[in-house]
């Protein structure tokens, strides 16, 4: 019976996916949260003041899996920008012995929607311009110090703000609002903080959104069927190992360090953990056949940190090595962090990342 059951599930699969060849290929549905935003430092939120963070994010796929990493045969790319502006404010009192580091990612403009990516008939799929995207919302967020870790955790919400039409592929948005629990952690492996171990890992639960799920024919025309769709829950970490190495004196022990580079290997891994769901009932059952959707990156990073003008330029990479029931495609982040501190520190104090 399981056996049986599990053919007829990828049977439909299949099907749906054979009727899609004639127009754009869709993928499975991914998670709001887009991996690449973390990696080395996955634990440390800001000093006390206003930050301000441009991250520039570029994932590009040739390539759609099924369920068994099979690639389905389609030509085509999905290349997509979004650049991401994030703004912190840290007041120097403290909750809970934390530091309150509330941010907001606003505006964000992107070219494509990154939760449900399509690959084009022979054409690259998400370069109809930049348009505003949708934002997200961390206001209930504490970071902890201690002489081995930092660590923090939060709750943010996303507002579909971005644009968004049933059934469109130029959308930006998501169209549904969304709920993350999420936090993350940096160890230090060495006694002088330079080695470190990093993880952070973002729990997402979705409302419904309006999606157009076939056309009937009628004898006044052809009328689309919108129904309501709340996607599955989702599960993504990302973790980092680095290694700084001090600029100034870089073969001489010295606390007065004030340029550092930072290298290290890092990955992500995100996967979808409860199915779709629709008030539709024929909907409903059709989601219910559809398989959850996993994929696994790993890759590189790069820093340069110049603790005396608080800041910090980085560069990414990660190449999805395996991918199931979704696209399968390289991500890369780059980008700089820029903190006013209130008051500003003293130059040439102890290097603390």
């Amino acid at each position: 019976m399981t056996r049986t059951f599990h053919g007829w599930r990828r049977l439909v699969f299949l099907t749906c996916i054979a009727l899609s060849i004639s127009s754009p290929l869709m993928a499975q549905q991914h998670g709001q949260y887009q991996p690449g935003q973390y990696g080395l430092n996955a634990g440390i939120m800001p000093d006390p003041g206003i930050s301000y963070g441009d991250y520039n994010l570029n994932y590009n796929a040739n390539q759609l899996n099924l369920e068994n990493g099979t690639p389905v045969k389609a030509t085509g790319t999905y290349n997509i920008w979004a650049v991401e502006n994030f703004f912190f404010y840290v007041p120097k009192f403290k909750i809970l012995g934390a530091k309150f580091a509330p941010f907001v990612a606003f505006p964000t403009i992107g070219t494509g929607s990154l939760v449900l990516p399509y690959l084009g008939n022979g054409k690259a799929l998400g370069s109809g311009g930049f348009a505003l995207a949708d934002t997200w919302f961390q206001l209930a967020n504490l970071s902890w110090h201690a002489p081995r870790a930092d660590w923090w955790a939060g709750y943010a919400f996303v507002a579909p703000t971005g644009r968004y039409t049933p059934g469109a592929t130029s959308n930006v948005g998501s169209g549904y609002w969304g709920s993350d629990f999420t936090a993350g952690s940096t160890f230090y492996i060495t006694k002088d903080q330079g080695t470190t171990a990093n993880i952070m890992g973002n729990w997402e639960t979705h409302g419904s959104k309006t999606t157009r799920s076939s056309d009937i024919s009628t004898m006044f025309g052809t009328l689309p069927i919108n129904v309501q769709v709340t996607p599955g829950a989702a599960w993504s970490d990302e973790w980092g190992l680095g290694q700084a190495i001090p600029l100034d004196r870089p073969f001489l022990k010295t606390k007065n360090i004030t340029k550092v580079a930072q290298i290290g290997i890092i990955g992500y891994d995100q996967a979808q953990v409860s199915r779709n769901t629709s008030n539709n009932n024929i909907v409903d059952a059709f989601e219910r056949l559809v398989p959850f959707y996993y994929m696994h990156a790993a890759g590189g990073q790069v820093n340069y940190i110049d603790l005396k003008h608080d800041w910090n330029v980085f560069f990414k990479y990660e190449k999805e090595y395996r991918a199931l029931a979704t696209s399968k495609g390289d991500t890369i982040v780059f980008g700089f962090v820029y903190t006013l501190r209130i008051p500003k520190h003293v130059a040439g104090t102890p290097y603390t990342p």
